[in-house]
């Protein structure tokens, strides 16, 4: 969607033309709330703005024929390194010959250097990592692994921009920078819990108030997905064993049994309707 509406010619590939379908309709909503704050006053504009970002848009379900003629892919797939490995590999054989193509991942805790290495283009591989919801947030991190070439790296700081997005630079470490920060302080958060130390309603309540954060930890982890930051928190764990930051938490795992994955199931931490 940033893409589009920035002018860039982009291919949304997904599984299935049902997805692809249901993403559009998404991005269609999106711009409309968009646009209902960018052209309150001129809903003219709205309605050109939200016509040129569509147009800007296709879609398709065969990732291979698309890779022949872009300069930069994005994987936003499943936070799944063997899944995304493959799907690098499928890719890299149909553009070598394109010098100037750049593959990146969305991926937000693996390691960018094992997904490059599934690959015959390290120098042009790297991170952009962008912040969900991602036409809110600004932020990108763009992480350059120690094979990725200047230029590479330099592309991508240029297309974070060119897209109106303001981005950090980070080398290969677990989590980047914002997620090395802010997955361990959730986990400090359940911990606390677990222990009985204070009620999560309290947690949260104490670091809206004391650390002027939007969201307490409990409400953050329902939001992202309580499977989600276990495959990240169980990922770091198998690298760095002892380390207590990364240790895994029993209440997290058996809410992740239990299916109450947060926000998207209706319940986590909390129960939504």
């Amino acid at each position: 969607q940033v893409a589009a509406a920035s002018g860039h010619t982009v291919v949304l590939v997904d599984q299935s033309e049902e997805i692809l379908k249901k993403s559009t309709k998404g991005i269609e909503e999106s711009l409309k709330r968009v646009t209902k704050k960018k052209f309150a006053d001129k809903p003219e504009a709205g309605a050109e703005f939200i016509e040129k970002t569509l147009k800007n848009l296709t879609t398709s379900t065969d990732a291979v024929a698309v890779v022949h003629s872009t300069d930069l892919v994005i994987e936003a797939i499943v936070e799944n390194m063997e899944v995304k490995n493959e799907l690098f590999k499928r890719l890299d054989k149909f553009a070598p010959e394109y010098v100037r193509t750049i593959f990146a991942s969305n991926t937000s805790s693996l390691q960018i250097t094992q997904l490059a290495n599934s690959t015959t283009r390290q120098d042009r591989f790297g991170g952009l990592h962008f912040f969900n919801p991602v036409p809110m947030m600004k932020l990108v991190e763009v992480i350059k692994t120690p094979m990725t070439s200047q230029k590479t790296f330099e592309s991508l700081v240029d297309f974070s921009k060119a897209v109106g997005k303001s981005p950090v630079s980070c080398k290969d470490t677990p989590g980047f920078i914002v997620n090395r920060l802010l997955v361990p302080y959730m986990m400090e958060a359940v911990r606390l819990f677990e222990r009985g130390d204070a009620s999560k309603e309290d947690i949260d309540v104490a670091m809206k108030l004391g650390a002027g954060y939007p969201m307490g930890p409990f409400e953050l982890l329902d939001y992202v997905g309580l499977d989600t930051s276990k495959y990240i928190i169980d990922g770091w764990h198998s690298l760095e064993p002892n380390n207590p930051l990364f240790a895994p938490s029993p209440l997290l795992n058996k809410l992740v049994e239990e299916k109450k994955l947060g926000k998207k199931t209706g319940e986590g931490f909390y129960k939504y309707k």
